[in-house]
């Protein structure tokens, strides 16, 4: 969602088109809950329909620098992360791990 929001002001539907497989009402939940905690702002201009348009905050571009560097630690970590996954799976479907 952080990243749709990113690089400006978007419309309620170019975000939906922009995050693939969200549904209208998760979209809109995830927004409203962003909107609370002051990441985004939205505003309403009195068109019919009404236009609606969402903005991150200073306090939601601030967040989007701590999440970059943590995109930057799992692009670099990938490669173990998949390992590690990998033996997981391979250990609880053999049984051999039984919890």
């Amino acid at each position: 969602m952080l990243l749709a929001l990113e690089p400006g002001t978007w419309r309620f539907s170019e975000l939906r088109r922009r995050i693939e497989g969200i549904t209208q009402k998760m979209l809109t939940q995830t927004l409203r809950g962003l909107e609370r905690d002051g990441i985004v702002t939205r505003r309403v201009y009195p068109t019919v329909p009404a236009t609606v348009e969402y903005t991150l905050t200073p306090l939601g571009r601030s967040l989007c620098e701590a999440v970059a560097v943590l995109r930057g630690w799992a692009y670099t970590h990938i490669g173990e992360i998949a390992t590690a996954r990998a033996d997981y799976d391979d250990k609880t479907e053999s049984g051999r791990d039984r919890r």
